[in-house]
């Protein structure tokens, strides 16, 4: 059943019983679910349950991202990571491999999910991964290979879950995986070490991807292209400082971030009475479009007042699930 490939001996058959050595646990593959430098993970069956199983020739790397699901769990339950099942060895005809079995997610990538149910979605699954970060960073790891790829919303409700743990440094090492449109370094915009406003930028890169609804090519590169990019979508505009100290390295952790942003989508307040009512400036006759386009006005403030107040329903309701 094994797929003689030369190129990565990871890679294996639809069909394939895995066979740990230690827990005499068993498990067959059905499919692949995606590959890396350090191993292959594929979607698996033992009994009647599913599970994500990540094998590799490399222990070592299978060690590490087992300590990462470990720091996972121990931040908060199955809230940052996918649960840790099974940690073992396979014997295989062709050599030793390790592997671990972790929660298979179910649930769409986070850039299908904004397709499915709107863009203003962002706000929300962002204010849940930063904190879920925070908790991440005060555990001595960074996330490293943080894009919307490795992103699933699960649920319901929708709760934004990270896989692929694979690029996860502690703190102080240089970053292991990386994806280039949201690297700092490849931006010019700071190295490549593992620390929280590594992750934050990030986290502003995947942002300005929802609103390209995916990555853009670099042209100069540096601050001025990405500012540009977000001073060219309307969405983006409104939350530029944020994006900006994220993309500039300001934020000290994901916790300040998070609380900028919440304030920055907090709704804004209504007009007072006196400015309400001031008199349109004489002299100046009105055009027949004057009302349409203050009526056009009006429902964006409207859309987006609604919008916020939705968002920070929900974040309070995730809020009271989580504690």
């Amino acid at each position: 059943m094994m797929n003689p490939s030369s190129k990565n001996p990871c890679r294996f058959r639809p069909g394939t019983a895995i066979s740990g050595k230690w827990h005499r646990k068993e498990y067959v593959i059905l499919k692949e679910l995606g590959n890396g430098a350090n191993g292959v993970v594929y979607l698996v069956k033992s009994g009647n349950r599913e599970a994500a199983l990540k094998i590799s020739s490399d222990s070592m790397s299978i060690t590490s991202e087992v300590n990462v699901l470990k720091s996972f769990m121990k931040a908060r339950g199955q809230a940052l990571g996918p649960l840790l099942l099974d940690v073992d060895d396979w014997i295989a005809p062709q050599g030793m491999f390790s592997f671990y079995v972790m929660e298979y997610i179910r649930g769409p990538g986070l850039q299908q999910f904004l397709f499915q149910k709107g863009k203003e979605w962002i706000h929300v699954l962002l204010l849940q991964l930063l904190n879920d970060l925070h908790l991440l960073h005060q555990n001595g790891w960074v996330f490293g290979d943080l894009k919307p790829e490795n992103l699933i919303v699960a649920g319901p409700p929708p709760k934004i879950r990270c896989i692929d743990v694979g690029g996860t440094t502690m703190i102080g090492r240089a970053i292991k995986e990386y994806t280039e449109f949201y690297d700092r370094g490849y931006w010019g915009l700071g190295t490549r070490k593992a620390e929280p406003s590594y992750d934050l930028f990030a986290v502003a890169m995947i942002m300005v991807a929802a609103a390209y609804q995916g990555s853009f090519r670099k042209a100069e590169g540096g601050i001025g292209q990405l500012l540009g990019a977000i001073r060219n979508k309307e969405e983006l505009i409104f939350y530029e400082p944020i994006l900006a100290n994220a993309l500039r390295g300001k934020y000290s952790s994901a916790q300040e971030m998070r609380d900028a942003l919440l304030g920055c989508i907090a709704p804004p307040r209504p007009k007072s009475a006196e400015t309400a009512s001031a008199p349109k400036a004489a002299g100046r006759p009105l055009s027949r479009q004057t009302p349409l386009k203050s009526k056009k006005r009006s429902q964006k403030k409207e859309t987006f007042f609604v919008i916020s107040v939705m968002a920070l329903l929900y974040f309070v309701y995730i809020v009271v699930q989580l504690t």
